[in-house]
């Protein structure tokens, strides 16, 4: 199958998949919906919470939908900010890698001024199925695998659930999923999406999880965020 760039509102790019007819990122801001969904509300806000309770200095994420790299790549670039004081794991999922003709079309590193564009290329061509460290304080897994048939016994502290939306991939999106990401999740632990819908979260508190609406980002009311409550 193939995918068409698109410019989205805020210059950033995103695709248009051809399987399923939806881009994979919000036409308002590709980059603004990721820093928002992801950065903002996932990776920053669990690092205030690891560092409040002066827990373990290394983050592991684990990511459903490596899709542009977007996620990967801004996680990647916070890792390497002077004030960062932590180290990243970071497992993300795909099935469907984009080619490299796509990769290359893409134009994160120009939206993001500073960002180095031999970073990003190098998610994209580092191996698949074995932690690769990219810089200092962050490591990746590619595993070209489903959510369903993903097995670990690994923790994760934190999950971007970048899936397509549930008119798309409605499997992924019901309970027996959330409960093997609540499962894969140390207590604590945060999971975000951008999805907000009523069902969806139902779901989630369903199998354990502490569910609340947060803001969304541009063009999106609402946003959901889903923690895996502390054992007392």
């Amino acid at each position: 199958m193939g995918n068409e760039v698109q410019t989205t509102q805020d210059g950033s790019h995103t695709l248009l998949s051809e399987k399923f007819g939806v881009t994979y990122h919000s036409k308002y801001g590709a980059i603004q919906e990721s820093i928002h969904v992801f950065i903002e509300a996932g990776l920053r806000y669990r690092v205030d919470q690891i560092r409040d309770k002066s827990q373990a200095s290394t983050l592991s994420i684990l990511e459903v939908g490596l899709g542009t790299g977007l996620n990967v790549y801004l996680s990647l670039l916070e890792s390497i900010s002077p004030s960062t004081d932590y180290n990243i794991n970071y497992t993300s999922l795909e099935t469907s890698p984009i080619s490299n003709k796509i990769i290359e079309q893409l134009n994160y590193h120009e939206q993001l001024k500073q960002a180095d564009s031999k970073l990003f290329q190098a998610i994209h061509s580092c191996e698949w199925g074995n932690f690769q460290q990219l810089a200092p304080n962050f490591e990746l897994k590619k595993v070209k695998q489903s959510l369903e048939s993903f097995e670990t016994t690994d923790k994760f502290d934190l999950i971007f659930f970048d899936a397509f939306a549930p008119e798309s991939q409605p499997e992924l999106w019901e309970t027996p999923i959330f409960q093997k990401m609540y499962n894969c999740l140390n207590d604590g632990g945060v999971l975000t999406t951008y999805c907000a819908k009523g069902q969806v979260k139902r779901n989630m508190k369903s199998v354990g999880f502490e569910v609340e609406g947060i803001p969304g980002p541009p063009g999106k009311r609402e946003m959901t965020r889903a923690l895996r409550s502390f054992l007392v």
